[in-house]
């Protein structure tokens, strides 16, 4: 699906990261493949997951917050792949103590490091990345159903993610002219590290695993396979979309 092209995966931190699952994805769908990590800590543990991969994925740091890193990271991209052919955006970070909160005692600070990290980064990096897109490139970000939905204890991250999606469609209709897609992957609970800050996650698996038409939880992998799809020309009429994965959760009233 993927033969002969080249795209930039952000957010791989482990093995279970769902960028992870993408990349590998990506990679059997036959991808090349840049690779970020956010810093010097988080550099060995992701050369150790590229090096399984097939076609040597050039790594590169990307600090999201970073402006200055952001605009040398697309600058590094192109000239190690050339043209871009899409951008998979896989990151997110809400301070733990903020989530903790009731949300009406949101700070102002922790509201602005979500949207930053989280919203703002994807704009960033589609802004910064743009000038080596291939005409008909695709861009993908990972959203959650919390974006339109009250999930106990989600709070700052759902809001978050509503404005990811708001994003997605306006940098559809920005991109468009070009043929350039941006859509989003909305999956379903996932146990990722980052999980681990939702309180009572586990409530929320079983929950899904219950209620969800599939009667069960969906994997990182299953995900992944719907983000290849979008990167590939078999989604080329698909832009500015919420697509879900998540065992048809999202379609239940009760």
């Amino acid at each position: 699906m993927l033969n002969g092209k080249k795209g930039v995966i952000l957010g791989i931190a482990n093995k279970r990261s769902i960028a992870w699952a993408v990349a590998q994805s990506a990679a059997r769908a036959g991808a090349e493949l840049v690779l970020t990590y956010q810093n010097e800590r988080h550099e060995p543990t992701v050369r150790a997951l590229a090096d399984t991969l097939p076609g040597s994925p050039v790594l590169l740091p990307c600090d999201v917050d970073d402006e200055q890193q952001v605009k040398a990271f697309a600058e590094q991209a192109h000239e190690h792949a050339g043209k871009i052919d899409f951008l998979v955006h896989s990151l997110a970070f809400a301070d733990p103590a903020e989530l903790k909160k009731e949300f009406h005692r949101t700070s102002r600070e922790g509201f602005r490091t979500a949207l930053e990290t989280s919203v703002h980064s994807f704009i960033a990096l589609s802004n910064a990345v743009e000038p080596f897109l291939s005409d008909h490139g695709s861009l993908v970000t990972l959203s959650y159903i919390g974006a339109v939905r009250v999930i106990p204890n989600y709070k700052l991250m759902g809001v978050a993610k509503a404005a990811l999606e708001a994003t997605v469609r306006y940098l559809a209709y920005d991109l468009g002219a070009r043929g350039i897609r941006a859509n989003a992957v909305s999956a379903g609970p996932i146990r990722t590290v980052s999980a681990t800050s939702i309180g009572d996650f586990h409530r929320i698996l079983n929950h899904v695993e219950e209620m969800s038409p599939l009667r069960r939880n969906v994997e990182a992998a299953e995900v992944a396979d719907v983000v290849t799809f979008l990167l590939s020309d078999y989604a080329r009429a698909i832009t500015g979309s919420v697509l879900y994965a998540d065992g048809g959760y999202h379609t239940m009233g009760l």
